[in-house]
């Protein structure tokens, strides 16, 4: 009896061995949701500056008002950010998965009302209705991407979502061209707004507010995702991550201005922290500047330079071509070279779109030229605008994140929507040199606001 318990005593401890855990990526599946989804949403907004030439013709639009209508949705999308924020800190996992994708739906839904406009009045009605619909599609993508990513990939993965927002208006022109050449006007707003539908139906099915509530994210994966070592490192279960040093950079960090700090526990604290205001004025400049390219420049290239509506299409694209590039390149730069520094991508490119609007006051008549001034400015918005949203992830508790995204979010789609209307205002007034004047400002002051706040290091949350 004794040879026979010794004999099995081998197979008995293989058998316990412990198994490698399965090792699963299902973070990129969820980053891949969002990035269709958000591409959808900003496509959604954008294919109004092509449709807005033909609206001005039919409707007798002035520049004010096409300004007022661009700046509508923008207006109302500020409205929502900020209770937004500080509903998704009250819902459970299951209810923000769900609100999401109604949000989505309703977004597609009042895309398609746009194309059933008679009046000025409905379009204006329209416009705040996709606002509101959309405004709380941003806080709850990066809320997402916040609880699903590690701190070493919340600037890659949030520059990702960044680049949806610009891979949307990139290919609303070549899109709208063609649907006006086959049906009119009126149907690119049903043609845009059937992708959101579907979105809706797949992120209820397959995405969940955090990993820990997913089917499909493994127990490793989890662990990795909160910063306990590598994803199949058993190991290093439940241990506290540990403190993350940025690598020494003596001079940037004197430059940057990089601090240690604590976390914001509170919603008081993220109110008043100037940190987190300098930095949502400083997003309401770049957005601006963003939404000046996507709402007017199509207009700028038919009425000023008079090229055709191909010509138009592709030059009109250049600046999302580059800002696509910038959103990734500015993402990986951030988290790889810079080892998680958020202002020296956002200075850069504040400094970068300056120099490249200064160009375009006085552009020459040439296509080459414009393309290429267009795509480097585009290039240079970019390039810091992930910092925008992932530089609150540094700073804040995942708690409070949602609030604080909201407020940069807020005052940087009020700057967003009082761009495209200063436009109309300046172009009824003066004309288009005093447009590129007031974007070079407003590049120069969001320099000035940049620099004000600190770069913060902060202990990372279990």
């Amino acid at each position: 009896m004794r040879q026979q318990s010794t004999a099995s005593m081998p197979v008995t401890s293989e058998a316990a061995a412990p198994q490698e855990e399965k090792k699963t990526n299902y973070r990129w599946v969820v980053m891949g949701l969002i990035f269709c989804i958000w591409a959808i949403a900003c496509a959604d907004r954008a294919n109004f500056g092509i449709a807005l030439p033909y609206m001005k013709k039919e409707f007798h639009i002035t520049n004010t008002e096409a300004g007022l209508i661009v700046s509508l949705f923008s207006f109302a999308y500020a409205i929502v950010q900020i209770p937004v924020g500080m509903l998704y800190r009250r819902l459970g996992e299951k209810a923000s998965g769900i609100f999401l994708a109604l949000c989505m739906v309703f977004t597609s839904l009042f895309t398609a009302l746009m194309a059933t406009t008679t009046s000025v009045l409905l379009l204006q009605l329209y416009r705040v209705g996709l606002g509101f619909a959309e405004g709380p599609l941003g806080i709850g993508c990066t809320n997402v991407i916040n609880r699903w990513f590690p701190p070493q990939e919340k600037g890659l993965a949030t520059g990702l979502w960044i680049a949806a927002s610009k891979l949307g208006p990139l290919m609303v022109p070549s899109v709208c061209l063609i649907v006006i050449a086959i049906w009119g006007w009126r149907e690119i707003f049903y043609v845009f707004a059937i992708p959101g539908f579907l979105f809706a139906i797949l992120w209820m099915l397959l995405v969940t507010n955090s990993p820990s509530e997913s089917r499909f994210c493994s127990p490793a994966e989890q662990r990795y995702i909160r910063g306990e070592g590598a994803p199949a490192d058993a190991a290093n279960a439940g241990k506290k991550p540990a403190l993350r040093y940025l690598r020494s950079m003596p001079l940037l960090d004197a430059i940057n201005r990089t601090r240690r700090v604590e976390r914001l526990q509170t919603i008081r604290q993220v109110f008043t922290s100037w940190n987190i205001i300098g930095v949502a004025l400083g997003y309401g400049c770049m957005i601006g500047i963003t939404n000046i390219f996507m709402s007017w420049i199509p207009t700028y290239l038919v009425t000023v330079r008079g090229f055709e509506s191909v010509k138009m299409g592709f030059l009109a694209s250049a600046p999302f071509i580059g800002a696509v590039t910038g959103n990734m390149i500015g993402g990986l730069i951030s988290d790889r070279l810079l080892d998680g520094r958020r202002k020296p991508m956002m200075l850069l490119g504040a400094i970068g779109t300056t120099l490249m609007l200064c160009l375009l006051i006085n552009a020459p008549d040439s296509a080459t030229f414009l393309g290429a001034t267009l795509l480097i400015s585009g290039l240079m918005v970019g390039i810091g605008f992930a910092g925008y949203s992932a530089y609150a992830m540094g700073l804040v508790s995942k708690s409070t994140y949602p609030t604080a995204f909201g407020i940069v979010n807020f005052l940087g789609q009020i700057g967003g929507a009082v761009a495209p209307l200063m436009v109309g205002i300046l172009l009824d007034h003066f004309g288009w040199s005093s447009v590129f004047l007031y974007m070079v400002g407003t590049a120069l002051l969001c320099v000035v606001l940049v620099a004000s706040v600190v770069e913060p290091v902060a202990e990372p949350e279990i």
